[in-house]
């Protein structure tokens, strides 16, 4: 099977499917390597990473990203496509670009376009639904892989009703999505949205909100978290690096550093690296 169709039949059985935040390929294969079904390459965090925000990213930035990322993993990756960088026809170059890359899944959001940076402060601005609607067939026609999924997202909880966004998921799915994204506000809303949208659901959130039983029990077959990985991780490299300006050390025993410095080395292949070169250019003599 290929990611894509190890992807679509875990989400098709009805999942969770558990996808983590993944901004390189290091980590494409650290979270393989724990047996997560498919990873995330936010959008949001990409931005972060980047220092800018994710309405600043280039469709040939996120391409190049998901490609090296799929160039060294096989773990099902689903991209972060924003707003589709545009219309339905920049929206159906996104997802040529995204298919050839390599990618298992495409997330797009019914956001204006040019995508706003406030939208990371909770300020987001809708397209009419009829919008969206168009863009969804785009990519929807756009794709050659029947198995690369497409995921629909709305803001319309927050930002109109959930009502508005039962009624958008519905239109969303009729224009050809696989899987329709909201964000539920309360419990009641969490349970009605999979009684009431007659598709797939996808949830994020970071991982911790609910116990694996919890999200298990939500029924939901996708399950997102886009940022935790890199939160963690900014704040374990800032919290070192701080401490040995306090004091000279970095609060870890130099011998753990080092033996986990091993363990990258594992992690990014650099056996298999190291293999060809003693057949080649580093033969023992």
């Amino acid at each position: 099977m290929t990611p894509r169709s190890k992807l679509r039949a875990a989400i098709e059985g009805g999942g969770p499917v558990f996808a983590p935040v993944c901004l390189d390929p290091l980590t494409a294969r650290t979270i393989e390597g724990l047996g997560y079904e498919a990873a995330y390459l936010s959008g949001g965090g990409l931005g972060f990473q980047l220092a800018v925000s994710e309405a600043l990213l280039t469709i040939t930035e996120v391409a190049t990203l998901t490609r090296q990322i799929t160039q060294r993993s096989s773990v099902p990756l689903i991209v972060d496509g924003g707003v589709g960088f545009g219309d339905a026809l920049h929206t159906s170059r996104a997802i040529w670009e995204f298919e050839a890359a390599g990618a298992a899944a495409v997330e797009l959001e019914d956001q204006i376009a040019p995508k706003r940076a406030h939208h990371h402060k909770g300020v987001e601005h809708l397209i009419p639904a009829q919008q969206m609607v168009e863009k969804l067939e785009a990519a929807v026609a756009a794709r050659s892989d029947p198995d690369f999924l497409i995921i629909a997202r709305t803001g319309a909880v927050r930002n109109e009703s959930f009502e508005a966004a039962v009624d958008r998921g519905r239109a969303y799915r009729a224009a050809g999505a696989d899987l329709i994204m909201l964000f539920p506000s309360s419990d009641e809303e969490w349970a009605r949205a999979a009684k009431e949208i007659d598709a797939p659901l996808a949830a994020m959130g970071a991982f911790g909100t609910r116990s694996t039983d919890e999200w298990r029990d939500l029924g939901w077959p996708l399950v997102i978290d886009p940022f935790s990985g890199q939160v963690l991780a900014y704040q374990a490299m800032r919290d070192a690096y701080a401490q040995f300006q306090a004091d000279g050390t970095l609060g870890h025993d130099p011998a753990d550093v080092f033996t986990v410095y091993r363990e990258v080395q594992q992690a990014a292949g650099m056996e298999d690296l190291y293999a060809i070169e003693e057949r080649s250019t580093e033969k023992p003599v």
